[in-house]
C-alpha cells in the first residue's frame, strides 16, 4: 500500500506540464525535520548504463536515459518537498518501483513540449530572469546551489533547461485553452448541475504585523492612519516570517483556525479598517480585507471558475488528440531497477 500511494504521488506531481506551468524557482531549503523513520534503504544496485542509452521515442525524437533521470529526480523532489523536507538522493530509492510507470508519463509530457516547441519559443531574457530572482534570494553560490540540490536540480543549468520548457509548455497550453469559449447559458447550466461543489464555508481573508509590545503597535497603527505602505511595515517590521515577505498576507482562513483573540477580530470585527489584538505570540496589528459568509457561491463569482475548469478539460482532450497522432515508444526495461530491501523492524 505505502509503494502504491507513493506512485500515485510521485505520477500526480509529474503531471504538472499538462497543466499551466508552475513555479519552480528554489526557495530556501526547507527546515522542518525530515520524518522519524529510518533512512529509506537503497536500491539494489543496477548495472551502470549510458545517459545516452535510449528509453523512448516520439517522433523521430529519441529520448534518452539521462533526460528520463532528470525529470524523475524533479518529480521525486516535488513529492519529498510537499513534506516540508529537503530531497536528498536517498529518497530516489523509496520510489524504484514507480519508474517504469513514470516512464510513460515522461514520453507523453515529452509528446506534449515536442507539441509545444514547434508553436512557441521562450524568451532567453525572461529565463535569465527568473534564474537571477532565484539567485537572488541567497547570499552565497554555495547556499544557492544547497537550494537547487534540495529542490532535485542538480545545478543551474538544470534549472535554466526546467524554466525553459515550462515557460514554452506554459504558453502553449494557454493557447490551446484560450481557444474555447464558453457562453452564458452553458455555464449556468453547469453550475446549476455542480451546485453542491460552489458550497463554501465562512472565511476571512486578513492581513498583519505582529510586533512585541503594543507600542510598537500603536505606532504602527498612527503611521498607517497617515498613509503609509501595509506592506512595507509588514516586510521591514512583522516578527512573523511567515507573511513579512508576502507583505503580511495570510491568505483566506475559517473560523476557528487562529488563536481566540485573533479569531474574534477576523470574524466579529470591522472589515477594511485597522484592528488592534494582542495573543500569546505578541501585538497583531491587521486589516480584514474581505470575509464571506457559508453558503453556496454565486453564479456571478463562480462562472470564471467554471470557465477556467471547462476550458482546461477542453484542452486536454484536444492535447490527448494531438499525442495520439505523434509516434511514441517506450522501453521500461531500460529504466527498472530492484526495489529497496525492507526496513528492519
Amino acid at each position: 500500500m505505502k509503494q502504491l500511494l507513493l506512485t500515485a504521488a510521485l505520477l500526480s506531481g509529474a503531471a504538472f506540464l499538462t497543466n499551466a506551468s508552475a513555479q519552480t524557482t528554489p526557495a530556501p531549503a526547507p527546515t522542518a525535520p525530515a520524518p522519524s523513520t529510518a533512512a529509506p534503504a537503497p536500491a539494489a544496485p543496477a548495472a551502470a548504463q549510458d545517459p545516452a542509452t535510449l528509453v523512448g521515442r516520439v517522433g523521430k525524437e529519441n529520448l534518452t536515459l539521462g533526460e528520463f533521470e532528470r525529470a524523475f529526480r524533479l518529480a521525486a523532489a516535488r513529492v519529498v518537498n510537499s513534506q516540508g523536507v529537503p530531497f536528498e538522493d536517498s529518497y530516489l530509492s523509496e520510489f524504484a518501483a514507480a519508474r517504469p510507470d513514470f516512464l510513460k508519463q515522461f514520453v507523453r509530457d515529452r509528446a506534449v513540449y515536442q507539441l509545444a516547441r514547434a508553436r512557441q519559443q521562450a524568451d532567453p531574457a525572461e529565463v535569465d530572469k527568473q534564474v537571477a530572482d532565484a539567485r537572488s534570494g541567497f547570499e552565497t553560490d554555495e547556499e544557492f546551489t544547497q537550494a537547487l540540490n534540495a529542490t532535485g536540480y542538480t545545478d543551474t543549468a538544470d534549472l535554466r533547461r526546467e524554466l525553459e520548457r515550462q515557460l514554452i509548455v506554459g504558453a502553449y497550453l494557454n493557447s490551446v485553452q484560450e481557444r474555447f469559449t464558453f457562453g452564458d447559458a452553458l455555464v449556468a447550466g453547469y453550475y446549476n448541475l455542480h451546485r453542491a461543489d460552489f458550497a463554501r464555508e465562512q472565511e476571512a481573508c486578513v492581513k498583519h504585523i505582529l510586533v512585541p509590545t503594543q507600542t510598537e503597535a500603536q505606532a504602527i497603527t498612527k503611521d498607517l492612519a497617515g498613509g503609509a505602505d501595509f506592506a512595507k511595515i509588514a516586510a521591514a517590521k512583522s516578527q512573523d516570517p511567515g507573511s513579512a515577505a508576502q507583505g503580511g498576507d495570510l491568505g483566506c482562513f475559517g473560523p476557528g483556525q487562529m488563536v481566540e483573540t485573533f479569531d474574534t477580530a477576523s470574524f466579529r470585527g470591522p472589515v477594511n479598517a485597522v484592528q488592534t489584538v494582542q495573543s500569546q505570540f505578541g501585538w497583531h496589528v491587521l486589516i480584514v480585507t474581505k470575509r464571506t459568509d457559508a453558503g453556496t457561491q454565486p453564479l456571478a463569482d463562480a462562472a470564471p471558475i467554471i470557465r477556467d475548469q471547462l476550458g482546461k478539460e477542453a484542452a486536454q482532450k484536444y492535447l490527448d488528440s494531438q499525442v495520439v497522432r505523434l509516434s511514441t515508444e517506450s522501453f521500461p526495461a531500460v529504466v527498472t531497477v530492484a526495489a529497496p530491501a525492507p526496513a528492519d523492524k
